[in-house]
Order: structure tokens, then sequence, then C-alpha cells
């Protein structure tokens, strides 16, 4: 009998574990006293959108326009905007990433040459607008840097026909070269933050870690890969949750040369049709919805590091 009872506790405690790694987050009080407030806010804006400045809302016209498919029996368009900003975010959010640890470990080298330009290169552009950081890119090294890297033929002159796999991570080979700079702009912009975060992830570790991992004979990559890096991630995890998320919103910027992303096709269906509050607003959602995905996505990894950081 207790066998059998030990049985049932053995198969219990794996569900249980998997009904808690799916349990909602509790709201407090204050949760409901903001959700009341934003829904007000929200309703004080519908009303005064209706009777201060007599609009009138066409929801019914906007989904259609939304969920209508274009040429070629194709997906609609406002979803190619969609699925262009997720392209851009997340390759912008694999950029950022890569380069913004290798200026962080230049930042922090004890090599002269490294330092010097990967400090410069973080001072430049954090101190210039990104917009004006985009036009400078898009204008004066982006059209020079595809013939640089040898990559004309592939994005100005490519006959071949795309298959499904290359156009569910790169879209219509039309487009690559404004996905390529699209990438490279809201990558090269949150790697000089994204830097900064890792830099001072490192630096907040105690040097007695540095001399343990020295006393154990391990190499610079081992000591960096198994020592000092899982604890910097798990310090530095909600401030690179910031910088990711805000690569989603800063891929807003590059509409204004043309890649056509979600606020750009937003823009041109809301001049063409005249419904510019309901179009806005399903853009805007877009945003919200990825951005806190992401939230919850790095609430979840952050939890994840603590727990493994502490076993």
């Amino acid at each position: 009998m207790s066998s059998c009872s030990t049985t049932k506790e053995a198969i219990s405690q794996p569900n249980k574990r998997l009904a808690a790694s799916f349990t909602l987050p509790q709201l407090k009080l204050l949760d409901y006293i903001l959700l009341l407030v934003v829904g007000c806010f929200l309703g004080w804006l519908y009303y005064r959108s209706s009777i201060g400045i007599h609009y009138h809302w066409q929801w019914q016209k906007a989904f259609d326009l939304v969920f209508s498919s274009s040429q070629n029996n194709e997906i609609p368009y406002f979803f190619q905007g969609v699925f262009s900003t997720i392209r851009i975010s997340l390759w912008g959010m694999l950029f950022a990433a890569i380069f913004g640890l290798l200026l962080a470990l230049a930042r922090r080298s004890s090599l002269l040459f490294l330092r010097l330009p990967a400090n410069a290169y973080i001072q430049l552009v954090r101190n210039i607008p990104p917009l004006v950081f985009v036009f400078i890119f898009y204008f004066f090294i982006s059209s020079q840097l595809v013939p640089l890297l040898g990559l004309n033929d592939l994005f100005r002159f490519y006959n071949g026909q795309e298959n499904a796999f290359q156009s569910f991570l790169f879209g219509s080979s039309q487009l690559w070269e404004n996905l390529f700079s699209g990438i490279l702009c809201v990558g090269l912009i949150a790697a000089a933050y994204i830097a900064e975060v890792i830099r001072a992830g490192l630096d907040s570790i105690d040097n007695g870690q540095w001399e343990a991992a020295d006393s154990l004979g391990l190499s610079k990559f081992d000591r960096f890969r198994f020592v000092i890096f899982p604890q910097a991630i798990a310090g530095i995890v909600p401030a690179l949750a910031g910088q990711f998320i805000s690569i989603v919103k800063d891929s807003s910027i590059i509409s204004l040369i043309s890649i056509q992303e979600i606020t750009f096709v937003g823009s041109e269906m809301a001049n063409s049709s005249g419904l510019i509050f309901e179009i806005w607003l399903l853009v805007g959602a877009v945003y919200l919805v990825l951005c806190l995905s992401l939230s919850l996505l790095f609430s979840k990894l952050e939890k994840h590091s603590l727990r493994h950081l502490q076993r």
C-alpha cells in the first residue's frame, strides 16, 4: 500500500511542477487599480474622440482592411509588416548581442588599440540621436557596404526563387537589402548600450571569483564561460531585457528609410484609407503584444538563471 502511494506521489510531482510553471502571475491591489485607471483613460479617449472631435469609429472596415489578402493570394499586407518587424527585431537582437559582447570585452581589454575604438564607438552612438544615426548609416554607409561585402549580386541582382525556409527567415528576396540595412541599423545602435550593460555586469563580479577561477587552472575562455559569465548574466538579465525590448520599439525608426515593417505599413494603410485612429491603435497593439511577450520571456529567464546560480 505504501509503495502504491509512493508511486502516485512520484507521478504527481512532475505534474505539480508543470502546473506551477504555467501558473498565472497573481495580481495585487495596485495592479487592479492601475488596470482600472488605464481602462477609464481609454474609455475617456474613446468618448472624446467620438464627441469632442466628432470622429466616427469604423472598426469593421479597419479589420476588413487589415485581414484582406494582397495580390497573388499572399498574406495580408498588414501582417507582412508584422512579420517584417519580427524578423528585423530577432536578427537585430542576435547581431546586437554578439557585437555588444565583443565591444564589452574590447572595452575591458588591456590592449589600447582594442579599448580605444570600442570606447569611441560606444560614446559616439550613445550621444547621437538614433534617427540621425539611421540616416547617416543608410545614405552614406549602407550603399557602400553592400558592394564592399560582395553582396551586390545577392541583394540587387538575385534572379532565383527563394524557398519556403528562406522566405520564413528573410522574407522576399526583393527586400533582402532593406532587411540587411534595417538589421544593421537597429543592431549597431543597440550594441552600444548592450556593451555597457555587459561591461557593468562583468565589473560587478568580485575579484575573488576571478582569483578562484585562476587557481583552478582554467584557461581564459573557460574561466569566462564557466565562472564569470554565468554570474554576470544573472545580474544583467533585466537590463538586457530592456535593451531587447527597445530593439522592437526602435525598429519603427527605420520606416523612415522605406523599410516595410509594421510602422511603414500602418502609415501607408492609414493614409490611404483614412482610418487614422483605428490603424494606428492596431499598430500600437502589435508592439504591445510583442514587447509584453519579450518581457514575460525574460522574466522567466531571470528566474531560471537565479535558480541555476543558487544551486
